[in-house]
């Protein structure tokens, strides 16, 4: 961005002033239940007949089509009876809920949640707190207790965290070679409360990014005195680099950090001196190149 060419026609800035227009028109597809349709189909479908199996009216569904086929998540056929409508390969694989691969709980709980959320994102940054007390009117001091807010937002919550990992678990399980570990933790539930128990590795997926340095220190000191001599822990998040430059995925995960929980998002470096100051040493970093890296400390 700078050129002439920018100056003349900012293409960029057209193309982010419109961003979240874009997100919101694969979430209504996806709430309102095009892809399933269409995959259940076995077929292409004209916009009347999606119209009225979905129950919406034909003059928005074929617009809501259209924007779909122009993010190239449908395909469009003209005949001469009309258009046709079916999923791409990558709608049929991310955005059906019947697929393994099923991306749908995720854009529905940032559909629901997340984006009611980001309304505030200016309040957010002058007071540097999440905004769930504005978005949901419920105290922003427990950012856990609005995520969990009902057994029905718990249920979204934990639906789409399964979804992310469907597509990214593998990359960071296979980052380093966990076969000396034999008996392995996975850290969930009330960790601060309740007490953890002895084990040789313990894994940590987006943990340490929901909350601040002093927690996540406290939390560390836990883990390394629950774990066995020799043992280890396995931090699951998504690096910065180190200047914060990038990746810009990951910058805006910290921003979502901060309008939805105590946390931030990480360089390596900070990771590491995490884990340094609760004792763990020998600490390796692996980037997967995908949404979630690794980060491995040994006690």
């Amino acid at each position: 961005m700078g050129s002439m060419e920018d100056l003349d026609y900012p293409q960029d800035i057209l193309q982010y002033s419109s961003g979240f227009l874009v997100s919101k028109v694969m979430f209504t597809a996806c709430e309102l239940g095009v892809f399933d349709l269409l995959l259940e189909s076995g077929k292409p479908l004209p916009t009347d007949a999606i119209a009225a199996r979905l129950g919406t009216s034909t003059t928005g569904m074929e617009r809501l089509l259209d924007a779909c086929v122009g993010l190239k998540l449908l395909a469009v056929e003209l005949t001469q009876e009309g258009a046709l409508y079916r999923n791409t390969d990558i709608s049929n694989i991310y955005l059906t809920k019947s697929s393994p691969k099923s991306q749908y709980h995720i854009m529905m709980y940032y559909s629901n949640t997340v984006y009611l959320c980001w309304h505030y994102l200016a309040d957010a940054v002058r007071e540097g707190r999440n905004q769930y007390e504005r978005a949901f009117h419920i105290s922003s001091k427990d950012p856990f207790g609005a995520m969990y807010r009902s057994e029905e937002e718990m249920l979204k919550f934990m639906a789409g965290q399964n979804s992310v990992w469907s597509v990214c678990g593998r990359d960071v399980l296979v980052a380093f070679d966990l076969s000396p570990f034999k008996q392995i933790y996975d850290l969930g539930g009330d960790f601060f409360n309740n007490s953890i128990p002895e084990a040789e590795l313990y894994i940590l997926s987006k943990i340490l990014h929901d909350w601040d340095d002093d927690k996540c220190r406290q939390l560390l000191a836990k883990v390394y005195k629950a774990c066995k001599p020799g043992g280890g822990v396995l931090l699951v998040e998504s690096l910065l680099n180190e200047d914060k430059s990038g990746p810009l995925e990951t910058q805006l995960y910290s921003m979502n950090m901060l309008v939805q929980t105590e946390g931030k998002e990480r360089t390596a470096a900070e990771y590491s001196k995490l884990l340094e100051a609760a004792g763990f040493g020998e600490i390796q970093v692996k980037r997967t190149g995908k949404l979630y890296d690794a980060v491995l400390g040994r006690k």
